[in-house]
């Protein structure tokens, strides 16, 4: 409810005494670009932050992935229309943006410790509900809408309520548009940054939440107090002379209704205005379609960290606030055919996406030429991803960041608009938001894996081509002109979709020259190529090496799977988390009465590693091998399936979402499902310090951990090790066992303790004190955040293995 006018009376007297100060229209638009600026970077940050915090749960596929961002988006599209619905009733927008934002910042705070409950809720209904994709889906997307619905509905409003406060009565928006829309994008770009290169890696999720928080407090009683102590700028008057940031628009709407004088600028018909209204409907699908092409093409240029995403998301938004300051001057030009010009940049919208790739062959050069300057402000890691983004994102970003402030201009300046800007707003900011959660699960679940990378950008850019031609036919051109614009146009097009490369042949040319593709898929969460080497065949998951059939990757993948099957007396049932291509996986499965479950994130790659059957002993065929398509955490946390034995195929600690399968509460999930005396293999290498941190968590949870191979093998266990020679010597004597210790030419008892590194003790004076690694704070997936000088010396790390060795 309102509370009664006295009541506000008497709060905005304890807050200020003094008398309301009218301002120039230039600084309060000035204080509102700031409050929108702020805004902008904290939903940013809250994004980050909670699509992090329910990948814990539900996984890091792009079915949970996608359930998070259709809450999110969802969320917005709500506040949006419902902000838009009271927006125009009410006298003080600046006030309700106020409290809005602390509203924003008190439900925000509590979102972790509310999907927190929702999530135990979730893991206690898991086994009664429905064991299908759909399913699941379904209650993973009710569970993150119900935790988030408060939050984004907030966040959604803050658009049409800033921009109703900006028009100050119901004037057309004008500039105002382009300055308030550049600088909350603006504000995500420094949002994006900050949390993905400072704040998780320096001050943790929890912090970041109420650093993020505080800042939409510290928003929100700015803009109450601006509200009662400030009276927003009357428009001027005609022939009055004042100055004023308003279009010539704000001049028509002081006159009164019905009057001689009352004319608009521009008439402009219904079927003009739905037509506005459809295509940006439709450029909410393209751009956030887009944007997943992008990123899973670039991905294989870049590699998947999470800088390379952080870039080229703050690309996306660098385009979007750059295009919006840029057209901000001419929005309130009264002659300006703003529907042709509209048609012109989806038409070039569509010819600059379909030429996306063709720059990536520059690439090389760029970046050289780049990154000089760059590290001389930043990490010169960012160069090369920085580059790209500029190469294949910036042009079309940038022309959209252009458009969608004419079209909302447009939209809002309507005849229909007379007194309902903000509703207009709500609606048309409702809508693009809708078409965006359509474009991003239609990238992702239907494109990518149906068409490929390249098709399915030629398909985005065809729709925005062709909402620029919609656009042509009701644009205020002569049938001439449109006809002659559609020609060119249409040829630019057709010359952009001749030339249009593919961008596989680029990744190739540039990281696998001589290198050629055996085989690809694109499935939800990958990208698996198989290449030839000669003799021998290598797979890449995302650009990056994963297996290969030359002695040395054979030999350290299959180490990882037979290690820890020999030092456990008699192994029954094993996980293996991660198939690659199968080495490790078919190692274990050898071992004599062992059933092994194998969980693998990408359906591709389960395909790919069919091609490397000469290594993996025909994994995929084996009776005794499950291969079920899940994220690994997710799987931990769900599963009632106990285990002797748990290894993991070779994941790099560095890349996006592997922080997942490295921290404390991880490892913690293995240690759930351990047997009693069950063993637990970790692979470890990199950096000094990726090294020592990942050895001092795995530590933290099994304090029985002992060093094996060169160092980089870790066998964990809660009880201590106990090693027996009859436990090895039975072995020998059957064939898969045999075939095992033949695979790592262990003949006898005497070489499997050669192959002894360190105990416990010795593992744990070696990495020293020092950070562990867990969610609230993933070390070694923001790498830069560590030191990075020289590859880890395990040389003096060498301890006695007789104490472990008990007599028969």
């Amino acid at each position: 409810m309102t509370p009664p006018r006295g009541h506000r009376a008497g709060v905005a007297a304890l807050i200020y005494c003094g008398p309301a100060v009218t301002i120039p229209a230039r600084l309060w638009l000035l204080a509102l670009a700031i409050c929108f600026f702020c805004s902008g970077l904290c939903a940013l940050v809250y994004q980050v932050l909670w699509i992090r915090i329910l990948g814990w749960t539900f996984g890091v596929t792009v079915y949970a992935a996608s359930a998070v961002w259709a809450a999110f988006m969802a969320g917005l599209a709500i506040g949006s229309l419902a902000a838009g619905a009271i927006g125009d009733r009410v006298r003080h927008p600046l006030r309700w943006f106020g409290v809005t934002e602390i509203l924003i910042g008190v439900t925000a705070i509590s979102s972790p410790a509310a999907l927190g409950l929702l999530q135990q809720a979730y893991v206690s209904l898991y086994p009664s509900l429905p064991q299908s994709l759909g399913a699941l889906t379904a209650v993973r997307l009710a569970i993150a809408f119900a935790a988030l619905i408060v939050p984004t509905a907030l966040m959604g409003a803050t658009l049409p309520l800033v921009l109703k406060a900006a028009t100050f009565r119901d004037s057309a928006l004008g500039r105002q548009i382009g300055v308030l829309y550049g600088s909350n994008a603006l504000g995500a770009i420094v949002g994006t940054i900050s949390a993905g290169l400072y704040l998780i890696p320096g001050r943790g999720i929890h912090d970041t939440f109420l650093i993020a928080a505080g800042l939409n407090i510290v928003v929100g009683t700015a803009a109450l107090i601006l509200s009662i102590t400030v009276r927003p700028p009357a428009p001027a008057t005609a022939g009055s002379g004042s100055a004023t940031l308003l279009s010539p628009d704000a001049h028509r709407d002081l006159v009164a209704p019905g009057s001689r004088t009352e004319r608009p600028e521009t008439v402009r018909s219904q079927a003009q205005l739905a037509v506005v209204l459809a295509v940006f409907a439709l450029s909410g699908v393209v751009s956030l379609a887009l944007e997943v092409v992008w990123f899973r093409v670039l991905t294989l240029f870049l590699r998947p960290t999470v800088y390379g995403f952080a870039v080229m998301l703050a690309t996306i938004l660098a385009g979007i606030s750059i295009g919006s300051y840029l057209i901000t001057p001419w929005l309130g030009q009264r002659r300006v055919r703003w529907i042709a010009v509209l048609a012109c940049l989806e038409l070039a919208i569509g010819t600059a996406a379909v030429c996306s790739f063709g720059p990536l062959t520059y690439l090389p050069a760029v970046s050289r030429q780049l990154s000089p300057f760059l590290a001389r402000v930043m990490p010169d890691y960012l160069g090369y991803p920085i580059s790209a983004s500029l190469l294949a994102i910036f042009p079309t970003a940038l022309l959209m960041g252009v458009a969608f402030p004419i079209g909302l201009h447009v939209w809002t300046s309507g005849l229909a608009a007379r007194g309902r800007a903000a509703a207009r707003i709500g609606l048309f900011y409702s809508l693009n938001v809708i078409g965006a959660i359509v474009g991003s699960l239609a990238a992702g679940f239907v494109l990518l894996p149906r068409l490929g990378s390249r098709p399915s950008l030629i398909a985005l850019a065809s729709a925005s081509f062709a909402s620029g031609l919609a656009l042509l036919t009701v644009s205020e051109l002569r049938r001439p002109g449109r006809a002659a614009a559609a020609a060119v146009a249409g040829a630019a097009f057709g010359l952009a979709l001749w030339n249009a490369p593919d961008p596989f042949a680029q990744f190739v040319d540039q990281r696998f020259r001589g290198m050629p593709i055996v085989w690809q898929a694109e499935d939800l969460d990958s990208t698996v190529t198989v290449h030839s080497l000669g003799k021998h065949l290598m797979m890449t998951i995302n650009g990056n090496h994963q297996a290969g059939t030359d002695y040395p990757a054979v030999h350290s993948h299959r180490q990882i799977g037979h290690l820890p099957m020999i030092l456990h007396p008699q192994a029954i049932n094993a996980l293996v988390i991660g198939l690659g291509g199968g080495a490790t996986a078919g190692a274990v499965s050898i071992h004599d009465g062992v059933q092994v479950d194998v969980v693998e994130l990408g359906s591709a790659v389960v395909r790919g590693a069919a091609f490397f059957d000469g290594i993996n002993y025909g994994v995929l065929s084996r009776p005794n091998v499950h291969v079920r398509v899940d994220d690994a955490r997710n799987y931990l946390l769900l599963t009632p399936r106990r285990y002797d034995v748990v290894t993991a195929d070779v994941t790099q600690p560095l890349f996006a979402g592997a922080g997942n399968l490295y921290s404390a509460e991880y490892f913690r999930l293995i240690r759930s499902v351990l047997n009693p005396g069950g063993l637990v293999m970790q692979w470890v290498f990199g950096t000094e310090a990726e090294y020592k941190t990942v050895a001092r968590t795995f530590l933290s949870v099994f304090p029985n951990t002992t060093a094996w191979g060169d160092g980089s093998l870790l066998v964990g266990s809660v009880e201590p090790l106990r090693l027996r020679r009859s436990d090895f010597d039975w072995k020998t004597e059957l064939s898969g066992h045999a075939q095992a210790l033949k695979d790592l030419d262990l003949k006898t008892f005497q070489d499997l303790l050669a192959t002894f590194v360190a105990g416990p003790d010795q593992l744990r004076a070696f990495v020293g004190q020092g950070p562990v690694l867990t969610d609230d704070r993933p070390l070694t997936e923001y790498f830069l955040s560590l030191p990075r000088d020289h590859t880890i010396d395990l040389r003096p790390l060498h301890g006695d293995v007789t104490r472990f060795v008990i007599p028969d």
